[in-house]
């Protein structure tokens, strides 16, 4: 409790924004709950505006907190025997580390901001009061905690069913789909990132890079240019139970 006590020292922040409430609010995790126990939630949470590499939690602590990130982008990321892993990205407007505190637990993984960003914080115990207190709440957290199992397994699925070189296909399909499906793409994060968050080392990454020219795939720093999507694909065989993040 002191480490993150002294971040909400240290750091601009203050109570919520008009502006900033209708967001939290739209959340699945809060749509459906009563006012009266969001406006407590509300009342009882630090909004905070954390510089760039800042750790705001720490694998093996209590988890105090959950978190809501509102602007820019935390990474999540865990350590074990000398090495480091990036475990996922949260990008606004997202939450984590929900079953931590919901099971009053340590954290499995530590958080750090990759950019300036701005974060929510609800005191655990003040979401567990509202856990047991308002069924609304309560339905929308098993929700949560689903979708989030579901999302885990079809990351294993990803890593376990798909060599390197099918996992980079089918991320840069990814992107090129969510950045409008243009022919080009521009990776969201540094290549290192990236090639923690599938599973390779920077050096498989590459390599990987360089198999995927005869499909189109030419790459300029971040800025990817696809010129054979159909080639891509026929490569890469989405699969709608791995792929698909909507369901």
């Amino acid at each position: 409790m002191a480490f993150i006590n002294s971040l909400i020292d240290n750091y601009q922040g203050g109570s919520m924004r008009p502006s900033d409430i209708p967001e939290i609010r739209a959340l699945g995790l809060f749509r459906s709950m009563s006012d009266t126990a969001f406006e407590a939630l509300m009342q009882a949470a630090y909004h905070q505006t954390f510089p760039a590499q800042l750790e705001l939690i720490r694998e093996g602590d209590p988890a105090d907190f959950l978190y809501v990130v509102t602007e820019g982008r935390v990474e999540l990321f865990a350590r074990s025997n000398g090495r480091e892993a990036t475990m996922g990205m949260v990008n606004p407007i997202g939450t984590f580390i929900l079953a931590a505190v919901l099971k009053d637990a340590a954290y499995l993984m530590s958080a750090r901001t990759c950019q300036k960003s701005k974060v929510l914080m609800i005191p655990a115990e003040n979401v567990r009061a509202a856990f047991e207190a308002d069924e609304a709440f309560a339905r929308a957290i098993v929700v949560e905690l689903a979708n989030c199992y579901r999302s885990v397994v079809k990351e294993h699925k990803d890593l376990k069913l798909r060599s390197a070189i099918e996992r980079l296909a089918n991320r840069l399909l990814r992107y090129h789909q969510d950045q409008g499906a243009n022919g080009t793409l521009e990776l969201p994060y540094d290549k290192r990132t990236l090639a923690s968050l599938l599973g390779m080392t920077p050096e498989n990454l590459s390599r990987a890079f360089n198999s995927l020219k005869p499909y189109g795939v030419q790459v300029d720093g971040t800025r990817i240019e696809l010129s054979d999507l159909d080639g891509l694909t026929a490569l890469a065989k989405p699969n709608k139970l791995i792929d698909d993040r909507s369901s």
